[in-house]
């Protein structure tokens, strides 16, 4: 015999965290199999154009928010479920405790990202291939090329427009438009994405392409960008026009066209339109003719479900053994709670997306530039609930606003604390002041950083020295001295 304290999750509880953490395409595929395997289970099918309340929610205007107009018994049972801490979630849950517990016998703890669902080992990534996508290398590649969100967020809305052959399309005027920021600094971004293997990707252009391939084999000199600008002419073999602009013999002209055509003028094609996974908002955020914003679920992508009562009560009414009916009591009990966390998720995630809208109005109305200071703990405290919650709906999940498509927890930045004791400055915000500085120096005036630390609390931002030092070598910036020789040698 021993006596001991230990933390017991439910069943119940199991699923509804572990369903909070899915993306809703990755939701959708478990569904499917759940209805595959419970014949209590069916789709609604059923208009959901009525039901406001659980799909749509006033969020802010560039002053003070409207409260939330959730049912409070619906919205504090979801609260209740779904918001546990990392102690629950990471406690040990033994067979005998959930036998106890008289809950579903499914093990919701395997309905988790890479996990199984059910016994036929049902992975969620199983309906898309296990090799990874352009999107996906591209993505992975931009969070190790820099630490500054800002430019995370130009950047991830960048690789988001790119094509299948790994090209970029999109207008750049429109896109700074759209993101409310300098096109100087969607110019660096893309630079910087261009840098990305595979080699050529991001290129807005075949000619371009090709130089970016040429370039990190360092084979770009004058006559190779040369011919790269007259393209058409090679198209038409004008060998002759060729070798006079470029000023090279025939010899070196064919070497010149060989290497061209070992390049490859699709790049993204080496990784497949097929495999690319799909990235579906999981929320929508719309202007209102107010200037408030609107939040909305997607509710194209949010799979529903019902409990077929009248076929549960007909094959209880038949069946014989003891078998038979525990298993018809657990398919019932499995399907209710399926779709009671559904519910659940759905009310969860649209608390939290609205309350990162009521925090972050300014970067809606005016731009990147505009974040502010947001952390988990901030959101977490306003709407009631524990910062793993938050940190769950966040994860994997995009929202579609007026400035494009972002992940959720692309709106979580650190404070820089204001001189005056107002309100506290974005990180970065502040590294983008940073950077402004920087490029509107001349030779006669080069700040150091004590300089810019100076400057920056003359506009009301208190910062330390090696905070300015951080963010500007986190931005590849090189020191003061560096940069007036840099100037000198220009000039």
């Amino acid at each position: 015999m021993r006596q001991g304290q230990s933390l017991v999750m439910t069943p119940q509880l199991q699923q509804a965290i572990k369903l909070l953490q899915l993306s809703n395409i990755e939701l959708t595929a478990f569904v499917e199999e759940e209805l595959e395997r419970n014949p209590l289970l069916e789709r609604d099918d059923r208009d959901s154009a009525g039901e406001g309340d659980s799909q749509e929610l006033p969020a802010a205007d560039s002053g003070e928010m409207k409260e939330l107009s959730l049912d409070h018994s619906s919205s504090q049972a979801a609260d209740d479920a779904v918001d546990a801490d990392r102690e629950v979630m990471n406690s040990h849950v033994s067979g005998s405790d959930l036998a106890g517990a008289g809950g579903p016998s499914t093990d919701w703890s395997r309905a988790g990202k890479g996990g199984s669902f059910s016994d036929g080992e049902y992975d969620a990534a199983a309906n898309t291939s296990r090799e990874i996508s352009l999107a996906e290398h591209l993505h992975d590649q931009l969070t190790m090329a820099t630490a500054d969100p800002v430019e995370r967020l130009i950047g991830a809305h960048l690789v988001d427009l790119a094509d299948e052959d790994g090209y970029l399309r999109a207008d750049l005027d429109e896109i700074t438009e759209r993101l409310g920021v300098d096109r100087g600094l969607v110019e660096r971004v893309l630079s910087l994405t261009q840098t990305f293997e595979p080699a050529g990707v991001m290129a807005r252009t075949l000619p371009e392409c090709l130089a970016l391939q040429l370039k990190e084999r360092d084979r770009l000199d004058p006559a190779m960008a040369t011919l790269l600008d007259h393209l058409g002419l090679l198209a038409k073999h004008d060998y002759t026009t060729l070798q006079s602009l470029c000023d090279v013999d025939a010899d070196d002209l064919d070497d010149m066209v060989a290497e061209i055509r070992a390049l490859t003028p699709k790049p993204g094609l080496a990784y497949g339109s097929d495999t690319a996974r799909a990235v579906e908002p999981d929320v929508y955020v719309r202007e209102n003719p107010d200037g408030s914003w609107r939040v909305e679920l997607n509710s194209e992508t949010l799979p529903r479900v019902l409990v077929n009562q009248q076929y549960a009560a007909e094959i209880n009414a038949v069946a014989k053994s003891d078998a038979d009916k525990t298993f018809i009591s657990e398919c019932s009990q499995n399907a209710s709670w399926l779709v009671k966390s559904l519910d659940q998720r759905a009310r969860t995630i649209l608390k939290v997306s609205s309350e990162i809208v009521r925090q972050q109005d300014l970067f809606l109305a005016k731009g990147v530039a505009y974040l502010r200071p947001l952390n988990l703990k901030t959101v977490a405290d306003a709407i009631g609930m524990h910062e793993s919650t938050v940190s769950r709906v966040t994860s994997n999940k995009y929202v579609a606003t007026p400035r494009g498509l972002f992940e959720l927890k692309y709106f979580f930045t650190s404070a820089i604390p204001s001189a005056g004791g107002g309100e506290a400055h974005s990180a970065e915000a502040v590294r983008h002041r940073i950077r402004m500085l920087i490029e509107a120096e001349t030779l006669a005036e080069v700040m150091s950083d004590d300089a810019l630390v100076e400057r920056l609390l003359g506009e009301g931002i208190e910062i330390a020295r090696r905070t300015v030092a951080k963010y500007r070598e986190s931005m590849n910036i090189p020191s003061s001295v560096q940069r007036r020789r840099m100037l000198k040698r220009a000039g």
